[in-house]
């Protein structure tokens, strides 16, 4: 999850139970309590929830949110009316999976009060066990954890993930987490001379050197993200109704939005990765601007037409 889905969550659930609270509340008070910039905005969130229910799909098992005039309503299905009361087997799966993503690093103090609590009612007896296999560890996860709690430098050969070109780098591993069922180490690479997300499966060889390096005070959270550097690829690309899922899964600037069409600007280190997403987005996307993304476009273009015809 990127951070502009994970903020763009975190806003629908704090909107919809004060709209509840609010009936009618006026756009203008909403947008400026929210933090939106436009109305338009506002009724993207509002669209991602309408119609939202469970099966049955009657009048009674939708919500339904909209603007009338200049005022914003939700109205709730029927079953929000009660509590809900999940199952054993529901019950389980969501403290599995609380407890698979505290055990990944990416949790908090309100996740692991919500464990606790959970782990109360469903695990009276003190000596159950629940495991979570959050993914299986490649080989080296181990040693580059090791490397990190201890403040030391590796070297290691790694297969970039965009050019699948190896080259022998030395690191400062800062963390190791998982994430999407892939492990990441991130630290400093002295090659790149920057920050650097890596994939720990995607690591050819890896030694532990004596240096050590003096880790950051406050590291960055660990998550997986893009950080475009100095050399970085960029392309202006407009997207239409059906490519706005792109907004969500890449770290992308919006430069302006309507109701057609939304124009982006994208940054990669490889003009690959671009062209790649906008030969899958096909007619809902148009390269604005990219040199460089326009010439892997033709290229990958023309490779898939010549198998084609093979």
């Amino acid at each position: 999850m990127t951070d502009r889905t994970a903020a763009r969550l975190s806003r629908i659930l704090s909107l919809i139970p004060w709209l509840i609270v609010n009936e009618g509340a006026s756009v203008d008070e909403v947008c400026t309590r929210f933090g939106y910039e436009a109305e338009d905005d506002l009724l993207r969130d509002l669209n991602t929830v309408m119609v939202c229910g469970l099966p049955g799909y009657g009048p009674g098992d939708l919500m339904d949110a909209y603007i009338d005039g200049e005022e914003v309503f939700v109205d709730m299905a029927d079953y929000f009316a009660n509590a809900p009361r999940p199952t054993a087997a529901e019950a389980l799966t969501m403290l599995a999976s609380a407890m698979t993503v505290s055990g990944s690093g990416l949790g908090n103090p309100h996740l692991d009060s919500a464990i606790e609590k959970l782990s109360r009612v469903l695990l009276p007896d003190p000596e159950s066990v629940i495991n979570v296999d959050v993914a299986p560890q490649p080989d080296f996860v181990g040693p580059v954890s090791e490397a990190a709690s201890n403040a030391q430098t590796v070297t290691m050969v790694y297969t970039g993930l965009a050019d699948g070109q190896r080259k022998e780098r030395v690191v400062e591993p800062w963390s190791v987490f998982t994430s999407l069922g892939n492990w990441y180490v991130r630290g400093w690479c002295r090659l790149a001379q920057g920050e650097r997300i890596f994939r720990v499966d995607r690591i050819n060889s890896l030694e532990i050197n004596e240096e050590t390096f003096e880790a950051p005070e406050s590291p960055p959270k660990p998550e997986v993200h893009y950080t475009p550097t100095e050399d970085a690829v960029h392309a202006i690309i407009d997207l239409g109704r059906g490519a706005l899922w792109v907004l969500d899964y890449y770290p992308v600037d919006i430069i302006r939005q309507s109701k057609k069409k939304t124009r982006i600007r994208f940054a990669t280190s490889e003009p690959g990765v671009a062209a790649r997403l906008l030969l899958r987005l096909g007619e809902n996307a148009k390269l604005v601007e990219g040199d460089e993304v326009r010439e892997e476009v033709v290229r990958l273009g023309s490779a898939i037409l010549a198998r084609y015809g093979e």
